[in-house]
């Protein structure tokens, strides 16, 4: 179920969510603000926030001593869930629209550490598993550095950036997890 959502679920929702706006000039904040849209970028939100939480979480249970990352990862998906609750209308209500830019970056920063140090912890574990985990740390490695470009490309936080870092983490996490998950490690 969890494979179905990350490779299905959250990238066919993501870009259906998106449609029809120009990806280099919006965000999903922008998008999720227009009266018709309200309540799905609220569901994407969840949708993700939640699959991070509960993978990530079973991916921590195989660290040893792993109170930072659990509560990093909690804190991002706090801010994710009051990034989603407060409206991003900068014209109305400008404070709430800086919080929710804040929150909604925040959680993203978090939730790139939060994999890292997992990342890190695991490879840590043995040297077997350093080894086989260096094509995850070389994709996180990826992931963040198209992050930048797309980043300083646009010069904002973008549609493009968005849906690069969710659909492209999503798979990372739900690759991470299918191999080094379960079992033993």
């Amino acid at each position: 179920m969890l494979s179905f959502i990350a490779y299905a679920v959250i990238p066919v929702y993501t870009l259906m969510f998106v449609s029809g706006t120009n990806w280099f000039t919006s965000n999903l904040s922008v998008i999720g603000s227009w009266p018709g849209r309200r309540t799905a970028f609220f569901f994407l939100g969840i949708l993700i926030g939640l699959y991070y939480l509960v993978v990530l979480k079973r991916l921590l249970s195989r660290i040893p001593r792993h109170s930072l990352e659990t509560g990093i990862l909690n804190t991002a998906f706090l801010l994710l869930l009051l990034a989603v609750l407060t409206p991003y209308l900068p014209d109305s209500v400008p404070l709430q629209a800086f919080l929710h830019v804040a929150f909604a970056f925040t959680a993203s920063v978090l939730l790139a550490v939060c994999l890292c140090l997992i990342l890190w912890r695991l490879s840590a574990l043995s040297f077997s598993l350093r080894r086989a985990l260096r094509p995850y740390r070389q994709a996180m490695a990826v992931i963040l550095g198209v992050s930048m470009v797309l980043l300083f490309m646009v010069g904002i936080v973008s549609s493009s950036l968005e849906i690069f870092f969710i659909i492209a983490t999503t798979i990372l996490v739900q690759r991470l997890y299918s191999r080094y998950g379960k079992g033993s490690l």
